[in-house]
């Protein structure tokens, strides 16, 4: 089989297309035939050395992913071949705390991931992938979506009637957006770009806010956007260049969920500043088994349809990759694996 892998970790030249035995599944696994896999901005940060958790090279890259069953092994009795499924983010993490392990077996970092045309993995590693949706639409569940699902339905989950502010347009963002607007919540949006703006309203938005023309954005949107309450949640993918505005911006109760760290300046926090906004800081790492399970459902059910920005071919990986750097995307961006 062939197999991306970055065999060393300074730039996206290093990823490197290699011939692999094709691996075969033991007792209590399935072989997976990779149909399409879906990139998150963690995966780009492993290769240019700002993740927040160890990484290694030589590792295949990528946690995302969809594909078929066409091989399974004594004792499997969840799937059976032909079967549609798509990967969980944390692949031992099934439900209540995580174990202390999850940070060091992610795939991409502690383990091989997914940029393959076939992996084996435990069958309670894998979920099954609904009919209505194809495979590329099911590659951008497991970590994207199942962050924003985890987000909105936190300790208090959000309700009809509230606001949810999202920062930028990356995939996490997107499915927040989605989320919240099929829980009935509205929804204030950030962008610097116009373009951009348009699509988020099209996508349900109900205010946006262009943080290149607002500089104290958090601010306007507690004060001019929700008569000085403040919003139940902020989405916060930004991280310490974005932290301050959206503590700014949160309600007194409300919830600040720390995502992501797509900022790499950090100011500090101003500890009255975090005391004073009366808001629960929670950070959180995507979401388990339970969780994908849940946001599975939730999108079969709502007809939630996930943005895709564009869909590479596999020998287009890098392509991919680069395109992700660049950061103009709306939504998610896909590798499709089979048929390349």
């Amino acid at each position: 089989m062939r197999a991306y892998r970055f065999d060393q970790l300074t730039r996206l030249d290093d990823l490197t297309l290699h011939d692999e035995p094709t691996p075969q599944p033991q007792r209590g696994e399935v072989l997976i035939k990779i149909d399409s896999v879906s990139l998150n901005y963690r995966d780009l940060s492993l290769v240019l050395g700002n993740y927040v958790g160890p990484s290694k090279a030589g590792v295949i890259p990528c946690s995302d992913a969809a594909g078929e069953i066409v091989g399974v092994g004594d004792g499997v009795t969840a799937f059976k071949t032909g079967d549609r499924v798509i990967s969980a983010f944390h692949p031992r993490w099934f439900g209540g705390r995580p174990p202390v392990t999850a940070g060091r077996e992610t795939y991409g970092n502690g383990t091989d991931g997914w940029l393959a045309e076939y992996k084996v993995v435990s069958q309670e590693a894998v979920v099954r992938l609904p009919d209505a949706l194809s495979f590329e639409e099911g590659a951008t569940l497991p970590c994207a979506a199942v962050t924003a699902w985890t987000a909105l339905s936190g300790h208090v989950p959000i309700r009809a009637g509230q606001t949810v502010l999202t920062l930028g347009t990356g995939g996490v963002s997107i499915f927040a957006l989605q989320l919240a607007k099929a829980a009935g919540a509205k929804v204030i949006a950030t962008t610097s770009s116009a373009a951009k703006g348009e699509r988020l309203r099209a996508l349900g938005a109900d205010q946006v806010v262009n943080y290149a023309e607002i500089a104290d954005w958090g601010r306007h949107v507690k004060k001019d956007l929700t008569g000085g309450l403040g919003v139940d949640c902020v989405v916060e993918v930004g991280g310490p260049a974005t932290v301050t505005q959206s503590l700014h911006a949160v309600r007194w109760g409300g919830e600040v969920v720390l995502i992501g760290f797509l900022t790499q300046d950090n100011p500090g926090i101003d500890y009255f500043h975090l005391k004073g906004s009366g808001a629960v800081v929670r950070a959180i790492g995507v979401g388990d088994r339970a969780a994908l399970e849940d946001l599975v459902r939730t999108v079969s059910q709502t007809g939630i349809k996930p943005v895709i920005d564009k869909v590479f071919g596999f020998d287009e990986a890098r392509q991919a990759f680069e395109h992700l750097q660049a950061a103009r995307h709306v939504g998610k961006i896909v590798i499709k694996v089979a048929g390349s």
